[in-house]
């Protein structure tokens, strides 16, 4: 073995440059290691049977909401249902979890965005997390369409168009290669133009300039370093296995493809994890 790292897994970082493939970099605590250089390389990853909550370090037998025990899970306004389904923000109430999360996380602008991931989508992310947000789900196309002004009307946008375009990902089909070319553009107007009159009704009720399609997006094209798609995604975590080893064919959204199986990293946040790698 040449090398040996270990630490509490987090997501991985990711770094889009024009022209290349997503760099990506596995995190242990607070040590990094390069993922792009590990493919073409045997890899094991053992877990070390621990997980700390990310939030209060409390040792937990389950992570919740990726990479939290059950009481910040159930405390924390990063952990709330209107997370998943911010048309239910209820800050306006008076109820947020903890306001000035809310302040900085979800009173601010979001883009309502398409992807081809697994084939069209739409989306929403804080304007904040552009590309990252669409490198975690793994897309090759992204183009943003729409800006407004808070977290909760980005949700009631997404779920006008949810009635025409799939929101999620099958995220078997993105790791078995790169999706067919779509005109995001033409779906995009496609979109505004079929919604015109409910559009204009959410300006009326929030504001003409909280709720404006972007004029000219531009498309972003996202590349990935993989060497070899698997012909069958098999899944493999460490909840069944307490050690993971293959060969590293590759990296797309927060999936390492192993010859031996994919591990979604982010699924893992907050285990206790060491990495082996043969040269």
């Amino acid at each position: 073995m040449s090398q040996t790292i270990s630490g509490h897994l987090s997501k991985m970082a990711s770094e889009l440059v024009t022209g290349q493939p997503v760099s990506y970099q596995l995190l242990f605590g607070d040590q990094q290691v390069s993922a792009n250089d590990l493919i073409g390389k045997k890899i094991r990853l053992e877990f070390a049977g621990a997980i700390n909550c990310s939030n209060c370090g409390r040792k937990t037998k389950k992570s919740y909401s990726q990479g939290y025990c059950f009481p910040c899970m159930k405390k924390l306004p990063q952990c709330d249902t209107c997370i998943m389904s911010p048309e239910k923000c209820h800050y306006h109430e008076g109820t947020c979890r903890d306001s000035e999360w809310g302040d900085k996380f979800c009173m601010t602008d979001h883009i309502v965005y398409l992807a081809n991931s697994s084939g069209l989508k739409v989306g929403i992310t804080r304007a904040t997390q552009i590309p990252t947000r669409w490198i975690d789900q793994g897309a090759t196309q992204a183009l943003p369409f729409i800006r407004v002004a808070t977290r909760q009307q980005s949700g009631l946008v997404e779920t006008m168009f949810k009635e025409f375009v799939n929101d999620k990902t099958n995220w078997r089909a993105m790791l078995k290669g790169p999706a067919e070319t779509i005109d995001l553009k033409a779906a995009a107007e496609d979109l505004l133009q079929m919604n015109k009159s409910r559009i204009e009704a959410f300006q009326e009720q929030f504001g003409l300039q909280a709720i404006q399609p972007i004029a000219n997006p531009e498309l972003v094209e996202i590349d990935y370093p993989v060497e070899q798609y698997p012909v069958k995604v098999t899944s493999v975590g460490f909840d069944k296995l307490p050690e993971i080893e293959g060969v590293l064919q590759g990296i797309k959204g927060q999936y390492l493809i192993l010859d031996t199986g994919v591990i979604n990293i982010r699924k893992h946040t907050s285990y206790q994890v060491s990495l082996s790698v043969s040269e």
